[in-house]
């Protein structure tokens, strides 16, 4: 009996298995949106032990041992290393049928060799043999890149970031790409004047200059989209509940930008018009650069309000939204289009209700030259499941043109959750060859293969180039 992770897992059609075997699995990553530490690249940090590298930030873990009843003190506590991981060892049996237990068992083998399932009974002598080979140098940052085949990183970054650790990188040995992805939801958040402002003194002290109007605020952001375009910025990232629902003019937002600096609270009407406004700026000067525009819409956050206040944000407590999304989507798109300034854009969405008016809005906006400007991306967060991801490619395919897709990113804090890559790949080879199996494709491995080698990789890479 072989193991659960095996050369053909979830490949079940002999059409699966040579599309994957024959077309995917070599394929390079492109990990275009992630969350890794631009300073443990930097340092190519060597992770101590198989909580420092496995557990460490990765809220996805943390919601499930949380679920499981396991106390706050091995989730984000002061427990010790072994102590956390035998806590998550005793969740995963309990994981079935989450993708936390797929990408528990390839991350293991990919990483380790281990095919032994993780359970309290196995969880010393997996730690033991792990932990050996994190000691070794094909276990330090760099030394993951290489074997996991990673040839380029885009991390996620505040504007006003000095971006030291990617500038070291450029000139490093590094065996990937790491280019910053400008992410300036905190010029965005004027509906909360305190901490606005507390950012914006931040990015006023970086910029060198007095932020007094909404021009100077526009001033200082142009002025660091120049310095992360400098360092090797290719694309920007948005995490909103919905787009703005309208878009004020100068005057109107100049007059909100004054009030909200003086520290008065703005009506919902005023700050959705300066959060039109700016965005579409944004969009401007993005197009510009010619980067890439992320939209992640949809998400409610920090819904545990005491662990919030406790924690801080991004420690698993957020969840999927129903607020409507395509109004005020259709018209940013729309506005900068008119504008002839509308990028690259990726929209991803949170509620798969919304799937398939996604994956329309994409085919509303293109440009002769680019293949699929406007991307449906790939399934996102509390989607990123099988169900998620065929859900995703099911709508996109229907809807748009499936062979231009960019593929799978891993939006993650770990080093271990490159596998995710190969997990999408496989799902994708199984639903293809699932196709050919029923008849409603062609039987040319070769023709569909190519399809398979390009989103896999070589989309992303020219999408993004």
């Amino acid at each position: 009996m072989h193991p659960f992770i095996h050369d053909d897992f979830l490949l079940t059609s002999q059409a699966a298995r040579e599309l994957y075997h024959g077309y995917a699995v070599d394929e390079p990553i492109f990990d275009y949106h992630c969350h890794l530490s631009p300073a443990d690249l930097a340092t190519n940090r060597r992770f101590n032990n198989l909580t420092d590298i496995w557990l460490e930030g990765d809220h996805y873990k943390w919601r499930a041992m949380r679920l499981h009843g396991t106390e706050e003190q091995f989730c984000t506590g002061d427990a010790g290393p072994f102590e956390k991981f035998q806590a998550f060892a005793a969740t995963v049996p309990h994981t079935l049928r989450n993708p936390i237990y797929h990408w528990t068992h390839l991350e293991l083998a990919r990483y380790f060799g281990i095919t032994t399932p993780l359970t309290p009974t196995s969880a010393k002598s997996i730690w033991e043999q792990a932990n050996d080979q994190l000691q070794q140098e094909s276990h330090t940052s760099w030394g993951i890149l290489e074997q996991q085949n990673v040839r380029f990183i885009g991390t996620t970054d505040d504007p006003t970031d000095s971006l030291e650790h990617h500038i070291t990188l450029k000139d490093s040995d590094c065996p990937a790409t790491v280019a910053p992805t400008f992410r300036p939801d905190p010029a965005l958040g004027i509906q909360q004047p305190t901490a606005w402002n507390h950012w914006l003194d931040r990015l006023s002290a970086v910029a060198h200059s007095d932020l007094h109007h909404l021009e100077d605020l526009k001033s200082a952001l142009a002025g660091r989209i120049d310095f992360f375009d400098s360092v090797g910025c290719r694309a920007s990232d948005h995490g909103l509940e919905r787009c703005p629902l309208r878009i004020a003019d100068d005057a109107e937002a100049d007059l909100s930008f004054q009030k909200a600096r003086n520290g008065k609270s703005l009506s919902a009407d005023e700050a959705e018009g300066f959060a039109g406004n700016l965005l579409t700026f944004l969009g401007e000067r993005y197009a510009e650069k010619r980067w890439v525009m992320q939209l992640h819409l949809g998400a409610i956050r920090n819904v545990n309000t005491g662990l919030f206040e406790k924690l801080g944000p991004d420690i698993g407590c957020d969840s999927i939204g129903d607020q409507q999304q395509i109004p005020s989507l259709a018209l940013l798109l729309g506005e900068l289009s008119k504008r002839q300034a509308l990028p690259k854009t990726i929209l991803y969405n949170l509620n798969p209700r919304d799937n398939y008016a996604f994956a329309s809005m994409c085919g509303n906006f293109f440009e002769g030259g680019t293949k699929a400007k406007v991307q449906f991306g790939s399934g996102w967060w509390f989607l990123d499941q099988s169900d998620g991801m065929k859900w995703q490619l099911n709508a996109l395919s229907q809807l748009g043109l499936l062979s231009h897709f960019i593929g799978m990113l891993t939006d993650s804090r770990s080093m271990m959750s490159f596998p995710r890559h190969e997990y999408f790949r496989r799902l994708l080879c199984e639903l293809l060859g699932q196709d050919i199996a029923d008849g409603k494709i062609p039987h040319d491995i070769g023709m569909v293969g190519e399809m398979v080698k390009n989103i896999s990789y070589s989309n992303a890479q020219n999408y993004f180039d």
